[in-house]
């Protein structure tokens, strides 16, 4: 290929086994900061099987699946592939639409949860 004929990327040279590149802004209506304070990375999640149901869309929706099991935001961004922030501000407004709940873990972390969730971070 000559080097007169290349595409610059986003300029129509979309293929068909490439993600489409999403702005973070757009996943949260361009908020930046959560609805809901307080929402630390490693505070841990659960939607009840009834929030499957409700009219999520994409990152919500996923956010919704994978909670099924209690899941901590940081957890959910290393899973996702996600910003953290982004995903911060879509858990906040699913906690305030009743679809995801906080746990309650009373006392302090484990060692090793605290361990995992430096590394999840780390792999970001």
């Amino acid at each position: 290929m000559s080097s007169g004929s290349r595409r610059r990327p986003g300029a129509g040279s979309h293929h068909a086994d490439e993600d489409p590149v999403v702005r973070p802004f757009m996943l949260t209506g361009g908020r930046t900061q959560p609805m809901r304070d307080g929402l630390r990375i490693e505070t841990q999640l659960h939607a009840a099987p009834a929030a499957l149901s409700a009219p999520l869309r994409f990152e919500a929706r996923r956010i919704v699946e994978l909670c099924q099991a209690p899941m901590s935001i940081a957890d959910l961004s290393a899973t996702m592939g996600a910003p953290l922030g982004v995903v911060r501000v879509i858990v906040a407004d699913l906690i305030t639409e009743g679809h995801v709940l906080v746990e309650d873990r009373p006392g302090d972390l484990p060692t090793t949860m605290i361990e995992r969730i430096r590394d999840l971070v780390r792999a970001l």
